[in-house]
C-alpha cells in the first residue's frame, strides 16, 4: 500500500489549504482513512477520519467546524479541505489507511502511513 499526500505549503492565518491524499496498492474504499499531524517534539495526533464510503466522519475537537475531510472512491483519494487556519495548525500532516472499515480514531489502528506534507500558517 502506498499512500502520497500532497497540498502543504504555507499561508497566513485565516486562510485556507487543501490537501490531498492518494492511495494505491489495495482496495480504497474498503477502509477507513484519516489525518493526523505531528509537531517536532511532540505525538502525532487525531485530525480526522471517514469511513470506507464516506457515511461518518469523525474530527478532533481543535479542527471542528473548520476541517473538512472528504474522500472519492472512485479516484482513489482523500481530501482535506483546512479553512480558518491558525498558527497552532502548523505541522507535518499524514493520510493513513485504517486496518478495516470502522470508523477509527486512534492512531494505532491504522496500519499504512503517507510520507506527509508539511502545512504551515503564518501569524
Amino acid at each position: 500500500v502506498q499512500l502520497q499526500a500532497s497540498g502543504g505549503g504555507l499561508v497566513q492565518a485565516g486562510g485556507s489549504l487543501s490537501l490531498s491524499c492518494a492511495a494505491s496498492g489495495r482496495t480504497f474504499s474498503r477502509y477507513t482513512t484519516g489525518w493526523f499531524r505531528q509537531v517536532p517534539g511532540r505525538e502525532r495526533e487525531f485530525v480526522a477520519a471517514i469511513s470506507w464510503n464516506g457515511g461518518s466522519t469523525s474530527y478532533a475537537a481543535s479542527v471542528k467546524g473548520r476541517f473538512t475531510i472528504s474522500r472519492d472512491n472512485a479516484k482513489n483519494t482523500m481530501y482535506l479541505q483546512m479553512n480558518s487556519l491558525k498558527p497552532e495548525d502548523t505541522a507535518v500532516y499524514y493520510c493513513a489507511q485504517s486496518k478495516d472499515w470502522i470508523l477509527r480514531t486512534n492512531r494505532g489502528d491504522f496500519d499504512y502511513w503517507g510520507q506527509g506534507t508539511l502545512v504551515t500558517v503564518s501569524s
